[in-house]
């Protein structure tokens, strides 16, 4: 419940209103700031709203200042529910984030009537736009605004910085709503969100007793400079794929290796065993609806392949996996490759990924808005090659030291979608076999799990042909407060067909047993090998 600092009771409209106008000072906040206020605060009436009854709870909204006077602030949203349970959780964003994530509403894009959101279990949930608002219209689409990235700190605080930050603030705010602090504070984020939910990890481990991790995009600058490779392909002369084309390789994909799992649903389980090769669909002079040019099949291996940056010699991230687009991610639709080429000046039909380069190569390494993106080889990049080295390193989250995260008792569960073009699963197993390289097996499986899900792409749910509903909050808590190891795990498919899935550790697949329901989980069994 609701008690003032120093006070035996108060009503939750006076000791809301209060938090309004207050500070919290510099000397209390982690990382250098000029301090924090509170710009709004006002109590929201419990209700109900999407198919659910939320809570009474004191909507607390405001600004952390930098020390850099043209520096953008760090705006951030505080929800304080009347009916507390003493614990708290802080949301990541995504992209190049500069909005607040909705605090109120479900973690990670779940459905609001399939996962009950933090905010009515009783959670303070709070979040930052990460140290910049994005200006609506600037870029084509939403969440790839990075015009911050030209002040240095707005592109500190985007790296990392505006985590530690929000957090302090945040916890100084409960304790004098609540006259405590909480008794477990957690983060759950995708995407970048995923990537910033490692690096609290990482970076804070006292700050954060569990972490959720979805889709990381945990090597950003790594896998920024292989979009502009990737779409640098796809620029070149009869490369790109339109959209009869994304259909064609999605279908003939899935006819190759959709029943490598033991059933034919739409879902690629048995990546591993996946070998389709694209020649298949070659024609033999210029693209047809019906096959694929030469210069549209190069462009897609190099999607598919492994990319080095040779000049990358601090012993950083060097190189990038490729993306599974020979193994069942869906390039169809506006989300993926869209209907147009990349192009300069960006448009709004080229693809997500060529817009995340256009912004990055611009504002990010080249600081100069008129800049062309595709001017520059991100594997060759002459002069800038000083410029790349520097904004690569201040945001990969390439570090695997987690010991003392793991030492104080923090838990980690982590998953990725195995049919995700845009942060692609590879590089997410690639951090997974670095951890327990560094840590050793035995001990990583003491503290943290990764589970991949077929058919997932790149969140929210309704994007891909497996779209996952899991409590993965509920798993959490049960392992971070009261020891309870994750056991087996079934997630449900809140798509059309409405079916369910084991949801297997990574190095295992959901293998049909050949009998039973094909929509039920129990029908499927997690192996390993192919």
């Amino acid at each position: 419940m609701f008690l003032a600092a120093g006070a035996s009771a108060a009503s939750p409209p006076a000791i809301c209103e209060a938090l309004l106008g207050q500070t919290v000072a510099a000397d209390q906040i982690g990382l250098p700031t000029r301090g924090a206020r509170v710009i709004s605060a006002k109590m929201v009436r419990a209700r109900a709203a999407r198919g659910r009854a939320t809570p009474a709870y004191c909507e607390v909204r405001g600004a952390i200042d930098p020390v850099d006077d043209a520096a953008p602030q760090i705006r951030f949203a505080l929800d304080l529910p009347v009916a507390w349970n003493h614990k708290a959780l802080m949301m990541g964003g995504g992209g190049f984030d500069g909005v607040i994530p909705d605090t109120g509403g479900p973690m990670l894009g779940e459905p609001f009537d399939q996962v009950v959101p933090p905010l009515l279990r009783g959670y303070a949930v709070f979040a930052s736009d990460s140290g910049h608002q994005a200006v609506p219209g600037a870029a084509p689409i939403p969440a790839v605004d990075a015009a911050f990235a030209v002040n240095d700190e707005a592109l500190a605080n985007f790296g990392g910085a505006a985590l530690k930050k929000t957090r302090d603030v945040a916890i100084k705010l409960m304790a004098r709503a609540y006259g405590q602090t909480p008794d477990r504070t957690y983060f759950a984020g995708g995407s970048n969100g995923g990537r910033e939910g490692l690096l609290v990890a990482q970076r804070w481990p006292d700050d954060f007793d569990g972490v959720i991790v979805a889709f990381p995009f945990w090597n950003a600058g790594t896998t920024a400079l292989t979009f502009g490779s990737v779409m640098n392909g796809f620029a070149a002369p009869g490369a790109y794929l339109p959209p009869a084309g994304q259909a064609l390789l999605f279908d003939a994909v899935m006819a190759r290796c959709d029943g490598l799992d033991g059933l034919k649903d739409g879902l690629i389980a048995n990546v591993d065993a996946c070998d389709f090769d694209p020649s298949v669909l070659r024609c033999a002079g210029p693209a047809k609806d019906t096959c694929l040019s030469d210069p549209q099949i190069l462009a897609l291996r190099r999607y598919d392949a492994k990319i080095s940056y040779p000049y990358r010699t601090r012993g950083r991230e060097t190189s990038y996996p490729g993306f599974p687009v020979f193994a069942g991610a869906d390039l169809r639709g506006d989300q993926q490759m869209a209907s147009t080429l990349p192009a300069h000046p960006a448009v709004a039909t080229m693809p997500v990924i060529a817009h995340f380069w256009d912004q990055f190569a611009r504002f990010v390494i080249a600081r100069d808005a008129g800049f062309n993106p595709l001017a520059l080889d991100p594997e060759h990049p002459g002069r800038r090659v000083g410029r790349i080295n520097q904004v690569v390193d201040l945001l990969d989250a390439d570090s695997v030291d987690l010991t003392r995260f793991k030492a104080r008792g923090g838990r980690l569960i982590l998953y990725h979608g195995l049919a995700d073009p845009i942060v692609s699963p590879r590089s997410t197993v690639a951090y997974w076999k670095r951890l327990q390289a560094a840590m050793g097996t035995d001990a990583v499986g003491g503290f943290a799990r990764f589970y991949v899900i077929p058919g997932y792409g790149h969140g929210p749910a309704g994007l891909s042909a497996f779209n996952p509903a899991w409590d993965a909050l509920g798993v959490l808590e049960a392992w971070a407060e009261e020891g309870v190891s994750p056991g087996p795990q079934t997630i449900a498919d809140v798509g059309p067909q409405a079916r369910s899935r084991p949801l297997c550790e990574y190095g295992t697949w959901p293998r049909y047993d050949g009998r039973g329901d094909p929509m039920l989980a129990s029908s499927f069994s997690c192996v390993v090998g192919m």
